[in-house]
């Protein structure tokens, strides 16, 4: 134990030689853009590239620090001797690849962060490189591959406990026998989703996950716990993202938003049907010309006799056509200069549709029409296209009540969340599929005479893939620790930038292990690649998350 303790703490001591410089940076930064009222928005914005890669370097660190936890409680659990673990020398090569990308990116452009050449020096002592290039070794990285490959690919103790491991032996199970025997169709096909999928999980509590026991749900109603939803999220997203893994996102949302902004009566009524799968939700917050800029959206609420009138359009509203129930965020106040100040959320009902299209006329005459847009990838779900003529939403569906008026950004924050962490959950499943895949393929393609898991080239990539594989759940589950104690807001955007992009990375060195047959549209990994794409897009979009959510929060902290 105490070797063990030796290596980490001399891990965690050169990240922190790297925490203390981009703290630096951070308050250079902030010196750059104080105006008269605080921190100025434009201001920051000239300093964008600087911001995103100090974003970038951050949630890296906290990856890395909380790897090393990580191999506390490991080494605590198993009570392992002083040799080398497995989560060892994953987490003690990632914190090295961490200090190296921290590195080479204040090292390019040091005068955006406004530091100099002795700020530099200290990430580049002599002890910290020789602990990067002893970690970072190819012999080192070689041997570890060997070590994955001879353990069938596993990679690192989940640590999960009784009841978070009977979830995910079950949805497993289900994601195996029922998910992915359905996968392929449902892409190539672009199905949607099939009741062959909805019913079980409907079944087995998938939809009640994030609702108290209260309401109909699963969740305590003392406290929350996250890790149940990260789990089954895993497990669903590796049998099929589309088909399956991100069925739980929208009544995530949608119950965390109610949980957060809405009036009692409203809670106990729709949080039991959601619950239930009784309507299926989706969520409308997108506008074609808005992204992820909610404060400019232009969807119109106008009061009427009774409710609301809502006109405009949304889009990549996912799972639209068969959602009974949509939540709207609509600008109820016309005085743009409010921003966000001027949003209220809205529960619309419709009719359920199979379709691609679909065309839902009310009683009093207004018209939500809706066209699924064609993707690449993430089939299955299908995000839509919508316009809102003239509909109308009772004042009883106003998130809030009357006291709900303008808010609705704050709720939907709330929602949005429990959907960051649950989006980095989808990413683990992806890249715990995809990496599945290669291990196997590694094993049985031949090429000069033996195997391509014998060679050195794809061995590292199997030690690095199964490295950040391990770095990501590992994250992800104390994200959702923490969030279960009420904070961990900023970590929950970090580590949906970190483990999305990782995600991208993974994916393609599969694809890339299979050669050619990886290309082709029959290889599952071919699928894990081009789904894996919309995960830095979506519930927040990189750029967004790492200039207006993760730089902004740090800057304002120091």
């Amino acid at each position: 134990m105490s070797d063990v303790n030796n290596r980490m703490q001399e891990a965690s001591q050169y990240l922190a030689v790297a925490d203390a410089l981009v703290k630096q940076s951070l308050i250079w930064i902030k010196q750059q853009c104080v105006g008269d009222k605080g921190v100025s928005g434009d201001k920051l914005d000239e300093h964008q590239m600087a911001c995103f890669d100090l974003a970038w370097c951050a949630a890296e660190s906290s990856t890395a620090h909380f790897a090393v936890d990580y191999v506390y409680k490991v080494v605590a659990a198993n009570e392992a001797g002083n040799g080398a673990c497995l989560e060892e020398r994953m987490t003690l090569a990632f914190c090295a690849e961490a200090l190296q990308n921290i590195r080479n990116r204040l090292f390019a452009r040091p005068q955006s962060f406004g530091i100099n050449e002795d700020d530099l020096a200290t990430l580049d002592a002599p002890a910290l490189r020789r602990f990067c290039q002893s970690q970072l070794d190819a012999g080192n990285l070689e041997a570890l591959g060997r070590q994955i490959i001879a353990l069938n690919g596993a990679s690192g103790d989940y640590l999960l406990g009784h009841d978070a491991t009977m979830m995910q032996d079950s949805f497993r199970k289900l994601a195996t026998n029922v998910v992915m025997p359905l996968a392929e169709e449902i892409h190539r096909q672009d199905r949607i989703i099939p009741k062959e999928i909805l019913e079980p999980l409907t079944e087995m509590g998938c939809f009640a996950l994030s609702i108290p026991e209260r309401y109909g749900g699963i969740q305590s109603d003392d406290h929350e716990d996250n890790m149940g939803m990260i789990v089954v999220t895993e497990e669903l997203s590796r049998g099929s993202l589309g088909g399956a893994g991100s069925l739980i996102t929208r009544p995530e949302i949608l119950s965390r938003s109610l949980l957060k902004g809405g009036t009692e009566e409203q809670r106990q009524k729709w949080l039991p049907q959601v619950a239930m799968g009784e309507p299926l939700c989706a969520i409308a917050v997108t506008e074609p010309d808005t992204g992820s800029d909610v404060a400019a959206m232009r969807l119109k609420a106008t009061k009427c006799d009774g409710g609301w009138i809502l006109d405009g359009a949304k889009t990549w509203c996912t799972m639209a056509g068969k959602a009974g129930l949509l939540l709207v965020l609509a600008r109820s106040n016309p005085d743009r200069s409010l921003g966000h100040k001027g949003l209220s959320m809205f529960l619309v009902e419709k009719d359920v549709y199979d379709g691609h299209d679909f065309e839902y006329r009310q009683p009093q005459g207004g018209l939500l029409t809706g066209r699924a847009i064609a993707t690449i990838g993430y089939r299955g779900m299908h995000s839509y296209e919508l316009f809102f003529d003239h509909v109308f939403v009772p004042d009883e569906n106003l998130v809030g009540g009357p006291g709900g008026e303008g808010k609705g950004f704050y709720f939907i924050m709330a929602g949005f969340a429990g959907g960051r962490i649950q989006t980095a959950a989808r990413a683990i499943g992806v890249m715990q599929a995809a990496f599945e895949r290669a291990v196997s393929y590694s094993q049985e393609r031949k090429v000069f005479g033996k195997p391509i898991g014998e060679y050195q080239l794809t061995l590292v990539k199997l030690a690095r893939m199964a490295t950040l594989l391990t770095v990501s759940r590992q994250f992800t589950y104390a994200v959702g620790r923490l969030m279960d104690q009420g904070a961990g807001q900023m970590e929950a955007s970090m580590v949906k930038l970190f483990t999305c992009r990782t995600a991208e990375w993974l994916t393609r060195e599969a694809l890339q292990i299979h050669g050619g047959m990886g290309y082709a549209e029959e290889s599952p990994v071919s699928r894990y690649f081009v789904d894996a794409r919309v995960l830095s897009i979506f519930e927040g979009a990189e750029e967004t998350l790492a200039l207006k959510v993760i730089a902004r929060s740090l800057i304002d902290a120091v």
